[in-house]
């Protein structure tokens, strides 16, 4: 498939209710936060996990949509995979550590792990470990998304009633109710900016009908990674701002500039509880000459 020929930028809003979009394991799990703001914030790692597992879901079985960073994958099988399917010998000496001496085999090994992994072609991969399969700089790339207001972490009682094993029933005599603990964010609303450059895209073949399986995950993630932890998440906007070139004809900051996030009634301090309680707006008339927006969400 050809790759895309123009660069994009997004903007991306989402929100929680009564969950915890991102867990901090150096915090005991607590919601991710700015601790100079009190923002929230979702690292770009975790929105790139779902965006995978929509796709192993979307495109299961199908050819080219196979995913290379999974739960329990071992890496240096998935490079093994492209030796053997391009019948390409390793080094009497030095193995799979090194890529073949002949420049036209080692691209092939690395396309062909961009040909077959959607999130190579997309995200990138350093594929340089015990089995080398080269190196891929992705053209999509994710920001941390950061929460529109403050957000305020809540500590939840929680309790078992069952018991994991017959010997800790019987030392609880007959009680068997444990205590736990959750955190959860009553509301908040979190912006991510992305980017897609069509130059890198030339180089891992990331299509047309790749980014649209972006947009579609993008828009439909959330739908399919429901959970006790993460309460109810949706995708509330997705705006595309398309340029009319490869190289792009402005700067992404400029771009972002134009959109507008704000609460509704603007003289109400008091906490938002819903994506109702804001209003998002997009500055059309300031956008440069070249660059298109498109709200596909």
């Amino acid at each position: 498939m050809t790759a895309i020929a123009r660069r994009y930028e997004f903007v991306y809003l989402f929100d929680v209710t009564n969950g915890n979009p991102n867990g901090d394991p150096d915090a005991g799990n607590l919601p991710r936060l700015d601790p100079e703001t009190n923002h929230g914030l979702v690292t770009d790692v975790a929105l790139k996990r779902k965006i995978r597992n929509f796709v192993t879901l979307d495109k299961e079985g199908e050819a080219g949509y196979a995913i290379y960073m999974q739960e329990k994958a071992v890496l240096n099988l998935q490079h093994e995979k492209a030796w053997k399917a391009l019948d390409i010998s390793p080094d009497a000496k030095d193995g799979y550590k090194k890529l073949p001496k002949d420049e036209a085999k080692a691209r092939e090994i690395t396309a062909w792990m961009c040909g077959n992994f959607f999130d190579v072609r997309t995200f990138g991969a350093v594929m340089t470990t015990g089995v080398n399969a080269g190196q891929v700089r992705g053209p999509v790339q994710l920001g941390f998304a950061s929460s529109v207001e403050p957000v305020l972490p809540l500590e939840v009682s929680i309790t078992r009633m069952a018991v994991t094993t017959e010997k800790e029933a019987e030392a609880q005599s007959g009680d068997n109710r444990t205590m736990g603990r959750k955190h959860i964010l009553p509301y908040g609303l979190y912006r991510a900016h992305g980017f897609v450059s069509a130059k890198l895209a030339e180089r891992t073949g990331f299509s047309d009908v790749d980014l649209d399986l972006l947009w579609r995950a993008l828009i439909n993630m959330f739908e399919h990674d429901r959970s006790a932890a993460r309460g109810e998440m949706a995708a509330r906007k997705l705006i595309v701002f398309e340029h009319a070139s490869a190289m792009g004809d402005a700067p992404a900051h400029v771009l972002f500039d134009t959109v507008a996030v704000e609460r509704i009634n603007a003289q109400d301090d008091g906490p938002a509880r819903s994506f109702a309680d804001y209003r998002v707006s997009v500055n059309v008339e300031a956008l440069p000459k070249g660059v298109t927006a498109h709200q596909m969400l």
